[in-house]
């Protein structure tokens, strides 16, 4: 990929700013919380399921614009 074009480089500034996001808020907090390290690793884990619903409802809020849009736009 030599040259992105502006909307590629949005689209990656947007997911790296996003995941960024998800580990200082969620995946820091949820390590710092524990002291053993298997309580720190299980905690990390299941930040993943925290992450998996975000983007569940993400999606179903951008079907929901885009399912709508022609009907109130």
């Amino acid at each position: 990929m030599p040259n992105p074009s502006a909307t590629e480089s949005a689209i990656f500034l947007a997911g790296f700013l996003a995941f960024a996001a998800y580990v200082f808020f969620i995946v820091v907090p949820a390590w710092v919380s524990y002291g053993r390290w298997w309580e720190r690793i299980s905690a990390s884990f299941l930040t993943v399921f925290i992450l998996a619903s975000l983007v569940g409802i993400g999606t179903m809020l951008g079907f929901t614009v885009v399912f709508f849009y022609d009907r109130y736009a």
